[in-house]
């Protein structure tokens, strides 16, 4: 009996500090930066300014030549020195002993995830990559718009990135000059954070966008190795042709059988629509073809001519130049570069005038019929409809997570 009440007494003296001690050791972690355990260190974060070079920065903490030396030979695959960004941020690591102040690591921040660690520890030197640990958070979003799709979503302080994911999706199949008010869509996407600063996005798992009453869908699957954005019916969202040749600018001119000369002041046909866009614009192919084209003359300045399949052509006029490789006889791809927005030629200002002919009669390119790729194969169908069944649901309602797509290969 006494030796139970020992015991009992001896767990009610001690189990108190152990508590403790257990509670002092969960709240000891260390302060790991960058993967460094930062408590043995001072750290200083700075800027790159101007004119400065790592042998500079570094031999301010007392980085030597040799070192450096060494260190450009080691970070020549992974981040050259030659290639420091004024404008970029590094930290120091250094710690002081009873004769100076050392550094034992540097890391350079190459961007918002990645970064890059210099270590010289004693008289050895080394480097490794990293990347800041990213977050990924499901957002689903919809936004009204009122003028432009890029205004849009900085009206509703969406990621600015998401107007170009919408832009590539919608490419063949939206207006985007045409966008009426009223419009909207509805996105679901994969947004990245740092803590909580956005870094960008990931993929986008569907959307829908309502233009001109109509509700287009996009659907991503898998088919042939490849993904892409498909219709609510299983067809491509890709066409045969992109709906217009350059990104974010506006239609100044269309086309028309009598259309006033702005320089010359006569009434002329205008085979074309006029781009209005800044000076340097990337102009791209609006579909796959071959180069038959390109040239140099007074109305037309710097211009291209594409031969693509089904007897249609399309022309490039006003460039300011072209892209490299670009020649009679390459080959282009759809969506390639092509050439840049001039104003070359007759012209009161930097636009591209767009053309297309089939065969040899101009026909209007806001108006052509448009063909889709290959749809879904009969063997990809009833996969395809659980993932449409999915997406559609969540992009109209609220759906748990266990009905959201999350892995487009084990559906």
């Amino acid at each position: 009996m006494k030796q139970i009440l020992y015991t009992i007494l001896a767990i009610l003296i001690i189990a108190p500090f152990t508590a403790c001690s257990s509670k002092r050791t969960e709240q000891k972690k260390e302060n790991i930066v960058f993967g460094i355990n930062a408590d043995n260190y001072t750290l200083e974060r700075k800027t790159v300014e101007r004119g400065d070079s790592w042998s500079k920065i570094l031999g301010e903490y007392g980085i030597g030549t040799q070192k450096v030396l060494r260190l450009d030979q080691l970070t020549k695959d992974i981040c050259p020195l030659r290639t420091i960004r004024a404008g970029s941020h590094y930290t120091a690591f250094t710690r002081q002993d009873s004769t100076a102040v050392n550094l034992d690591y540097l890391v350079y921040e190459k961007n918002l995830v990645d970064y890059v660690v210099f270590a010289f520890v004693g008289d050895s030197v080394a480097v490794r990559e990293g990347q800041r640990e990213v977050e990924i958070r499901r957002k689903k979003s919809t936004a009204v718009i009122s003028s432009s799709l890029w205004g849009a979503i900085m009206e509703a302080q969406l990621p600015y990135s998401l107007a170009s994911e919408m832009e590539d999706i919608y490419q063949w199949t939206v207006d985007f000059f045409g966008i009426q008010e009223g419009d909207r869509f509805t996105v679901i996407y994969d947004e990245k954070f740092i803590d909580t600063l956005s870094v960008g996005i990931g993929r986008v798992w569907g959307a829908k966008f309502t233009h001109r009453g109509k509700d287009i869908y996009a659907i991503p699957f898998e088919q042939g190795g490849r993904l892409q954005y498909w219709e609510e019916d299983g067809g491509s969202l890709r066409k045969q042709l992109l709906k217009a040749p350059l990104k974010f600018t506006r239609i100044s001119s269309k086309f028309s059988h009598a259309r006033l000369h702005p320089v010359l002041k006569k009434y002329r046909p205008h085979h074309g629509v006029d781009y209005a866009a800044p000076m340097g614009t990337p102009v791209r192919a609006v579909a796959d073809g071959t180069v038959t084209k390109k040239s140099y003359d007074k109305a037309a300045g710097n211009m291209l001519k594409i031969k693509h399949p089904g007897n249609l052509s399309s022309g490039y006029l006003h460039l300011r130049g072209f892209a490299k490789g670009i020649k009679v006889g390459a080959r282009v791809s759809q969506g390639q570069v092509i050439g840049y927005v001039g104003s070359t030629g007759r012209s009161t200002g930097p636009h591209l005038d767009f053309r297309l002919w089939k065969g040899s009669t101009p026909i209007n390119p806001l108006k052509v019929p448009q063909k889709p790729t290959e749809p879904i194969s009969k063997d990809n169908k009833e996969r395809f409809d659980k993932v449409k069944e999915r997406i559609m649901a969540e992009l109209n309602g609220e759906v748990p997570d266990s009905m959201k797509v999350t892995n487009l290969e084990n559906i």
